[in-house]
């Protein structure tokens, strides 16, 4: 260690590089026995599982945290899944990364304690947002070509930056309206919520069809914002359908549940907020070539039946038509004059019938037979054999003419 006195009065009396000042301080550290094995009690925050097989996280508390390394070896021998919001007992030796200049802990081994403080007010929001509906409501679907794409995000982080570029990719032209606003700290909840509140009351100028609400990567402690009551409550009651754009694909907020769309990541909000231009214009060119080819083929069928028409027979012909016609109607009077003879002929066999039963019953045939009527000859009334009274008058009637008779007396035997 090389150290250099200062003339200056007033100043240090020794300086070092920065290097040479964390070295020294990893060797305060690292030579203290207290801090060779040591259990550190917090809650996990930030848990990463690095391809190497590594852990990484830090461990929290209200006033303080540390970083903390668990190795592949000593992760091997792990009972459960580290995951962010648990409370822990990591038991290792306190050291300084370097690098960093960070002070960190190198775990050995890890004991679950249950969840902590903050997971479980986390988790009892959620419940209780869940409880209200907000997360269960209708869906908006997002709209196929919009006039324009809301964004409210940081102004200098990269996320903004994404989202420009892919939608000045898919779609040159469309425009972007940005609201900035802290997207962590603590006036973050409340500029998100009212920059997401703005773009539902917004004047014409400013309107846009779909808004896209988020920020990139972070850790657990960075994206609680978005996590905040007011953020999702001012999510869920937004007039323009919302794509949450929150972190990376293994993040999750409670606006994420919130939104309409989830998006994995910023970029990706950008490709569901507008279609590819060139494979929209291919699109709706396709759709105009099979209209056009739809309605001349339609032309063609109707040309062609309409010059069947011009071409049959009857048209060149209309008389042929009348023939027809007066043929079916001299058949249908044909047809009638027969049926009216049947009728007549079936009443004048019946009137024939009737006839023959009137004329059996005549008094004039019965007498043309020889038989008389006698009447009385004051009233008219015929009168048998027995009504007959001696030396009264009667009129006999033959069937060609009548007389006036006397009775006489009755015949012996016909009293």
């Amino acid at each position: 260690m090389n150290g250099r006195r200062l003339p200056a009065a007033g100043l240090p009396a020794l300086t070092l590089a920065v290097g040479e000042l964390v070295a020294l301080l990893r060797s305060l550290i690292e030579e203290d026995p207290r801090l060779a094995r040591v259990g550190v009690v917090g809650e996990l925050s930030g848990v990463k599982q690095h391809t190497s097989g590594h852990w990484y996280f830090l461990l929290k508390d209200a006033r303080a945290q540390l970083r903390a390394v668990l190795f592949r070896r000593e992760a091997a021998r792990l009972s459960f899944r580290p995951r962010d919001g648990q409370m822990v007992v990591a038991w290792g030796r306190v050291g300084v990364f370097e690098r960093d200049g960070q002070t960190q802990l190198y775990v050995d081994a890890l004991e679950p304690l249950g969840e902590g403080a903050a997971f479980l007010e986390l988790e009892a929001l959620k419940r209780r947002l869940e409880a209200e509906g907000l997360f269960n409501r209708p869906k908006r679907p997002l709209p196929l070509l919009p006039r324009a794409v809301g964004v409210v995000t940081s102004a200098a982080g990269a996320a903004i930056a994404d989202i420009r570029t892919v939608i000045g990719r898919r779609y040159p032209g469309m425009p972007v309206v940005l609201r900035p606003v802290l997207v962590q700290g603590e006036g973050a909840p409340a500029a998100i919520a009212e920059a997401v509140r703005w773009f539902s009351q917004a004047p014409e100028a400013a309107r846009v069809d779909v808004l896209i609400v988020g920020r990139g990567g972070g850790s657990r402690e960075d994206l609680m914002a978005f996590n905040r009551e007011e953020v999702v409550r001012a999510v869920a009651e937004s007039r323009i359908p919302v794509i949450a754009a929150v972190g990376h694909e293994i993040d999750s907020t409670l606006t994420d549940l919130a939104a309409d769309v989830r998006a994995p990541t910023p970029s990706a909000a950008a490709e569901l907020a507008v279609p590819e231009r060139a494979r929209l214009e291919a699109l709706v060119e396709g759709l105009a070539a099979r209209a056009r080819r739809a309605l001349e083929r339609r032309l063609a069928a109707d040309r062609r039946h309409w010059q069947a028409w011009a071409g049959h027979g009857l048209l060149r012909r209309p008389a042929r038509l009348l023939e027809a016609r007066l043929l079916q109607l001299e058949r249908l009077t044909e047809r009638g004059r027969q049926a009216l003879e049947r009728r007549l002929e079936r009443e004048r066999a019946r009137l024939e019938r009737v006839r023959s039963v009137l004329m059996a019953l005549d008094p004039a045939r019965v007498l043309a037979r020889g038989y008389a009527v006698v009447r009385e000859a004051d009233s008219g009334r015929p009168v048998g054999a027995r009504q007959i009274r001696t030396g009264a008058w009667y009129r006999v009637e033959w069937v060609d003419g009548g007389r006036a008779m006397q009775a006489g007396p009755p015949e012996e035997g016909n009293e």
